[in-house]
């Protein structure tokens, strides 16, 4: 196969250009390359169809392998695309399918409890809101498409962070530093640990007067099939409202709804 094939429809002065970068351009061509052919390639085939040096590309495949981007097989001697790839694109295509099946499950919540509700994603260290369905009451708190807010600091950031995979979990807890921005945040890597282990036990997480005062909030994950947290939905309603019954239809609801959601994008 000649080395050019693999290039058809892309101008190869774009590997020098300005801005080009030799080694991503090389991870980038051999991701399109195994992707296309959904085969096997060995080391020699790659070589001389995408031209690298042979020393080159042995350091490239070793990285990408120990990262999980390559499989390698040692019965053909062939390297494929491997399980990291599919995560990342899982998780984009899984958080385009739950958001815009989100909305009627919002407007059930919210329609349930009478109280304002929302899915939320990760972004960074924050949790964004991506959708939300608002209670009737005329003293509501209002979530809006694109409010953020620490992950720590919310119960749907909380859900989040709970069912993180413990290496993701262990690199934001050692980099988090606490704001208050009311009078119960949480102020300590000691006291998260706590919660978050609790809502692994419970399957709830809340806060209660922790980002906004007044306000207290009750948030369930909704989990891939590997249990990776995809979003989280969360209810939001003033303190002097929640009591025992609000609390048990808040999680009875929230339940379900997560249930439906995982439904609709597993």
């Amino acid at each position: 196969m000649n080395s050019h094939n693999a290039n058809i429809g892309r101008d190869p002065s774009q590997d020098t250009g300005p801005g080009s970068v030799k080694s991503a351009t090389r991870v980038l061509d051999l991701f399109e390359f195994l992707g296309r052919w959904d085969a096997e390639k060995t080391h020699a085939e790659i070589a001389e169809e995408l031209n690298i040096p042979k020393s080159s590309l042995t350091q490239l495949l070793k990285t990408l392998l120990q990262r999980g981007y390559l499989a390698y097989s040692a019965t053909s001697k062939g390297y494929r695309l491997g399980p990291s790839i599919a995560s990342l694109a899982t998780k984009v295509h899984g958080n385009t399918d739950i958001i815009a099946a989100a909305g009627p499950v919002l407007t059930w919540m919210a329609s349930e409890t009478q109280e304002t509700c929302a899915i939320n994603l990760i972004k960074g260290d924050q949790s964004e809101v991506m959708a939300s369905a608002i209670g009737p009451h005329r003293l509501n708190f209002t979530m809006r498409q694109g409010d953020v807010a620490p992950l720590y600091a919310t119960s749907g950031g909380k859900a989040l962070l709970a069912h993180l995979p413990s290496n993701m979990l262990e690199e934001y807890l050692g980099r988090v530093t606490f704001e208050k921005f009311a009078s119960n945040t949480i102020d300590s890597v000691e006291r998260l640990r706590e919660e978050l282990e609790q809502v692994r036990k419970t399957g709830f997480a809340y806060v209660r007067e922790e980002f906004t005062q007044g306000i207290m909030g009750v948030s369930t994950a909704v989990l891939s099939a590997s249990g990776y947290p995809l979003a989280s939905l969360n209810i939001a309603t003033p303190v002097s409202r929640f009591d025992l019954a609000k609390q048990k239809l808040c999680e009875e609801t929230l339940a379900r709804a997560a249930t439906t959601l995982h439904r609709k994008v597993a």
